[in-house]
């Protein structure tokens, strides 16, 4: 599994600190930036990630901004794209249970660094449970069109 993941400025340290658990676990990613604390615009990089797995250059996406809640809401206008934002872990295991969330938010200024990292462990090893959820994601393309 190949992970896209990309940040604003507000996000950027917890992003690197997710790097690393990718490259300790063994997991194959691609930083689609931002690469300093710099101020940049969170839409930007939301889309650029949501870009990368609505075309299946990647197979998942993490995103984060200062709260998760804008880059999040960035994500979820690309088509195919269904991004949750989650701040526990119950929410994360769900989000890909049930949900089949391609995408992964997080709020940088809201999480500790040992929490999130635990979601994303979660979030990744978690995985669409089908089924009675089957219909109720595909009610949601036909939402978006």
């Amino acid at each position: 599994m190949k992970i896209g993941i990309g940040s604003d400025h507000g996000g950027y340290e917890l992003k690197e600190y997710i790097k690393a658990y990718f490259e300790k676990e063994g997991i194959e990613y691609v930083d689609y930036g931002t690469n300093s604390k710099d101020s940049v615009d969170y839409p930007d990089y939301g889309k650029g990630v949501a870009d990368a797995v609505a075309s299946k250059e990647v197979d998942r996406g993490i995103v984060i901004c200062g709260t998760g809640i804008g880059i999040s809401i960035a994500a979820n206008k690309v088509k195919g794209i269904r991004c949750a934002l989650c701040g526990d872990t119950y929410s994360a295991r769900m989000s890909r249970e049930h949900n089949n969330a391609n995408m992964l938010a997080l709020g940088a200024r809201v999480l500790g660094v040992d929490l999130a990292l635990e979601i994303v462990g979660i979030w990744l090893k978690s995985e669409f449970q089908g089924g009675r959820h089957e219909n109720r994601v595909n009610k949601i393309s036909v939402i978006e069109g």
